[in-house]
């Protein structure tokens, strides 16, 4: 299976690969290689991955709380007004 690509309209990178890229990016800040232009572009560009990992990973979150099982016993998506939290 071919991974995701970027969304060109968004801009956002599937979570696997947006994390993977938050990783490549700290090991790369942790050496001492990079000079302080460079630092700071990759400190912003991990900062701008952390929120979109973390958006993410909330959706993912919300999406979970609000599965049911419904009379048969199978899960299904609920509308928002009936999730008790």
């Amino acid at each position: 299976m071919a991974a995701k690509k970027t969304d060109k309209t968004t801009g956002e990178v599937p979570f696997e690969e947006g994390l993977k890229k938050l990783e490549a990016i700290v090991e790369e800040m942790e050496g001492d290689d990079l000079p302080l232009e460079k630092l700071l572009e990759r400190y912003e560009e991990g900062t701008r991955l952390a929120k979109g990992c973390q958006a993410k990973l909330e959706d993912a979150e919300l999406k979970i709380q609000k599965l049911q099982p419904n009379a048969e016993g199978e899960d299904k998506l609920v509308d928002d007004d009936s999730v008790e939290f």
